[in-house]
């Protein structure tokens, strides 16, 4: 079935609060939506978020880069040759990572719905229930233990600390967090680069000295200096994720190979979509290294494509996927949360459509 037009929109969407992180807050996001329509009728559907600070990528220059790159790529083109589309959009420029993602979750979205089937099975996944985590944003300590017992209450039994603004407050917030939690819940922490190597230590070390069994500290380091990265695993206990280090199947590689990190963090903004971060999934796994499935603070959409790919690859071990749970509004009717649980259905695709009076639908 041919590619017939391929059509970028911009939406935004508050958040219910502020999101802090050591790189950056956020109040609302701003995402484009592309919509790929086939000479059937069929339509793709795909999103992607900027994030300045870590991928580069703007509103503009995404819509400049499908626009005025990628979309002459594809149109008149057979979506069955997915691959060599997949390729021929990570081979059309330089970077645009986000930009390259939301064409390719377009791409697989009509693929899949052509199979008739979810894109998780596409990829020969079977599960369709996964277990996600929900984020604490920095704040007082106070309100960051309201928020993570909240969580608790709520039902979940995974929770991912923000950190990495001053390294004394960290130490004293994750303590008094897993004093409110209990033993029973996962707490991960997440530093955004916000720690010199030496406080990294400092820090973990105490943490594990005061038995708090954090499951695992993600990018405590710069992302660009991987000889810190593998300073801290190799002098901890705690297991190292990296986050923001790791965009592509290389640096998955050059990572794994030097033994540098205990975990990978996928995200599809980073990777430029999933065939990218199927490869890293493969790379990690036979390097004996688990992956978490993460993203941005990114629209339903794209959240969903990184839930059908973390449903279909086995070496995903931890799911990162709350950023819907943040929008005010947006969060499309029957989309497959359930607090703590995300439910995929079995509609084709990856369960995202717009009927027609113009709203959404999520299944």
């Amino acid at each position: 079935m041919l590619i017939q037009h391929l059509y970028v929109e911009r939406r935004s969407a508050a958040l219910t609060k502020p999101f802090i992180t050591a790189l950056r807050t956020v109040t609302s996001i701003e995402f484009i939506v592309v919509r790929l329509l086939l000479e059937d009728g069929t339509e793709g559907i795909g999103s992607a978020a900027p994030t300045m600070v870590i991928t580069g990528d703007s509103i503009q220059s995404m819509e400049a880069a499908i626009q005025t790159i990628i979309s002459p790529l594809l149109i008149g083109k057979e979506v069955n040759d997915i691959r060599a589309l997949s390729q021929a959009v990570q081979l059309s420029c330089v970077g645009n990572t986000s930009a390259k993602a939301a064409v390719e979750i377009a791409l697989f979205d009509a693929y899949a719905k052509g199979m008739n089937i979810p894109l998780y099975q596409v990829f020969g996944g079977k599960t369709n229930v996964l277990q996600n985590d929900l984020t604490i944003s920095i704040n007082q300590t106070s309100m960051m233990v309201k928020d993570a017992v909240d969580a608790v209450q709520n039902g979940f039994t995974a929770l991912k600390v923000k950190a990495g603004l001053s390294a004394d407050e960290d130490l004293k917030r994750i303590v008094a967090i897993r004093e409110a939690v209990g033993e029973a819940v996962e707490i991960r922490v997440d530093a955004n680069q916000g720690w010199t190597k030496k406080e990294a230590v400092r820090i973990i070390h105490r943490w594990q000295h005061e038995g708090l069994n954090i499951a695992v500290v993600e990018q405590p380091v710069a992302a660009g200096d991987l000889e810190a990265l593998k300073y801290v695993t190799d002098r901890v206990e705690t297991p190292i994720m990296a986050d923001e280090s790791v965009f592509s199947p290389e640096q998955a590689m050059e990572l794994v190979q030097r033994k540098a990190v205990d975990w990978l963090n996928i995200k599809l903004m980073k990777t430029g979509g999933i065939v990218r971060a199927l490869q890293i999934a493969d790379i990690a796994q036979a390097g004996g290294v688990p992956c978490m499935i993460g993203s941005m603070m990114e629209s339903s959409i794209s959240v969903m494509a990184a839930a059908h790919l973390a449903a279909a690859h086995p070496n995903i071990k931890k799911i990162d996927l709350d950023a819907p749970l943040w929008l005010k509004e947006g969060r499309v009717k029957d989309f497959p949360f359930n607090g703590p649980a995300i439910m995929l259905g079995k509609q084709p695709g990856i369960g995202y459509h717009f009927l027609k009076d113009g709203k959404e639908k999520g299944t």
